[in-house]
């Protein structure tokens, strides 16, 4: 393991005052520590201190509604609008790079555009800026020796795993250092008898399950693409899965953090892995979804289960959406461990039957998966068929062993390219919100009816299980018109799903293009203490500056 180079140490510690961008800091962690203590007494006492960065028509609100004063530090404003490039120039860009390769070595930098762009952007349609360098750690040593840098010339740090998000999250927006993770790839202390693992942020799904096989152990979480496990964390991922295993949040035993000033810390306690916990403040869960903006993930501890003795998948044709929710809502209520439960409506059914050359009934479909024993799978699917048949079920299809049951699914997997193969030459874009399961019927007729009103392309699948679906927009993204309507159909949809009690994402995150929504989810005073929290672990707003708040 490479040691940070002694030029880079000396450098982050005696940077010149006379820079306005190079002023030295001493270590956040007292800082960080006394702000919790102080944030703690806010929240106990919210009368005492003094209102900072909080909008007068806040305060307003607060005189009349009687809402308490929350008094937190702004987040706002830390960040000049200059880019790093801009804040670097007269020898600063050549010292700063020279100090990064002193940590990670000549082939841990990069100032390359195609390399620079290739880490800016992810699978969204977001409009986004590639950072100013690319650096690429080894391990956590490194990976908080280069934040120390950064955090001394107030550089943007931006966290990229494998750039299969979808919401824009490693999008760099005020320039600054993108900290590729994919080196630190290592599996760590894998406990067969305790059911977790440990690892590193460049593991992604399918490399740790591979690793696993032999063990008779895997890691049920599976948001389709094969994505970084530490970038799953920070979204809070989840996929087909969740009805059973549930998302990241509940699947994360602990985290190690690099803060914004290169202090390293572990969420719930350092080697801690226990099942449950009555101890503290839940520190773990307040980084699992941050999206890179409280800190650098550079280990997981994860729950692990048991690979299933017996699998059967089932697939069902139903005459409405109210009819397929039902089913799922009956399944649900008869206590049926099932492990999946997806949806695909009429047109996204006959998009994968061209696409796939499939013939399933062009109506709203279930897609069902059982994980048990052979004794009690078979009363499973038993029960769910005749609860199936009775909210109008047909065209059942089941099957066993795992090629019959890979042809099964081919719907529901090749669902994107199905749906790109709608309109050829065209791009896609996935958004998703989730509601309670009793509201899904209606959110799903009124989406398919903005969309046949707005005359756009956007067939439906969703995780009906937990009331999460995705509506997988197919659009020209020449189409300046297009392009507007998309972008109001989201919002109306997210609206629409926080109307009926629902959340504007349900596992993609906030990033770019939601953080007006979540604004209206979460509500001003929610807000606050969040911009507080952001502002405690991270004073000066170098963290993915821009994304979620």
């Amino acid at each position: 393991m490479r040691k940070p180079g002694r030029e880079a140490l000396e450098f982050s510690a005696t940077g010149s005052c006379n820079d306005i961008w190079a002023c030295p800091t001493a270590s956040l962690f007292g800082f960080w520590l006394s702000h919790i203590i102080w944030f703690a007494c806010a929240l106990i006492a919210p009368g005492v201190g003094h209102t900072v960065g909080v909008p007068v028509q806040m305060r307003e609100q607060r005189a009349v509604t009687g809402a308490p004063a929350l008094s937190l530090p702004s987040v706002k404003g830390r960040i000049g609008k200059r880019s790093y490039a801009e804040r670097v120039r007269g020898g600063t860009l050549e010292r700063v790079v020279l100090a990064f390769r002193a940590v990670v070595g000549d082939d841990g930098v990069s100032l390359g555009a195609t390399v620079r762009e290739q880490h800016g952007k992810d699978e969204s349609m977001h409009s986004c800026r590639a950072p100013d360098v690319v650096v690429w750690p080894r391990s956590v040593e490194e990976v908080s020796a280069l934040a120390k840098i950064c955090h001394h010339h107030r550089l943007p740090i931006i966290p990229f795993g494998t750039g299969t998000g979808l919401e824009g999250g490693v999008c760099a927006m005020k320039g600054g250092v993108c900290f590729s993770l994919r080196k630190m790839d290592r599996v760590l202390d894998p406990h067969q008898e305790d059911f977790d693992v440990t690892v590193e942020p460049g593991v992604t799904r399918k490399t740790l399950n591979t690793y696993l096989r032999d063990t008779g152990l895997w890691f049920p979480v599976d948001p389709g693409a094969d994505a970084s496990l530490c970038g799953m964390a920070a979204t809070s991922a989840s996929g087909t899965n969740a009805v059973r295993y549930g998302t990241m949040r509940e699947n994360v035993l602990n985290l190690e953090v690099v803060l914004a000033d290169g202090t390293i810390f572990h969420t719930a306690g350092t080697g801690r892995r226990s099942r449950k916990t009555s101890a503290g403040y839940n520190l773990t869960n307040l980084f699992v979804g941050s999206e890179g903006t409280l800190g650098v993930l550079t280990k997981a501890t994860l729950r692990l289960y048991g690979v299933p003795e017996t699998v059967v998948s089932a697939v069902c044709s139903f005459p409405s959406v109210q009819a397929a929710v039902d089913s799922t809502v009956n399944v649900l209520q008869a206590g049926i461990p099932i492990a999946r439960m997806e949806f695909l409506d009429d047109v996204m059914i006959d998009a994968c039957n061209r696409y796939s050359t499939l013939s399933y009934p062009v109506s709203p479909t279930l897609f069902l998966e059982f994980h048990g024993s052979e004794r009690s799978l078979e009363e499973q699917v038993s029960i769910t068929e005749e609860i199936t048949r009775g909210n109008g079920g047909s065209d059942f299809s089941w099957a066993r062993d795992a090629e019959t049951r890979a042809r099964l699914w081919k719907a529901r997997h090749d669902a994107w390219y199905a749906a790109l193969a709608l309109r050829p030459g065209c791009k896609a874009y996935s958004t998703d919100v989730c509601v309670p399961i009793s509201h899904l019927p209606q959110i799903i007729v009124e989406t398919k009816e903005d969309l046949t009103k707005n005359h756009l392309t956007g067939p439906i699948a969703g995780h009906v299980g937990d009331g999460n679906f995705h509506c997988l927009m197919v659009l020209d993204p020449h189409d300046a018109d297009e392009v507007q309507r998309v972008h109001h159909f989201t919002e109306r949809l997210a609206r629409r799903a926080l109307a009926l009690d629902g959340t504007c994402t349900g596992e993609h995150g906030v990033g770019l293009g939601k953080r007006a929504l979540l604004r209206e989810e979460m509500g001003p005073l929610a807000m606050e203490v969040m911009q507080g929290l952001k502002a405690t672990l991270d004073p000066k707003n170098l963290m993915n500056p821009g994304k979620v708040l």
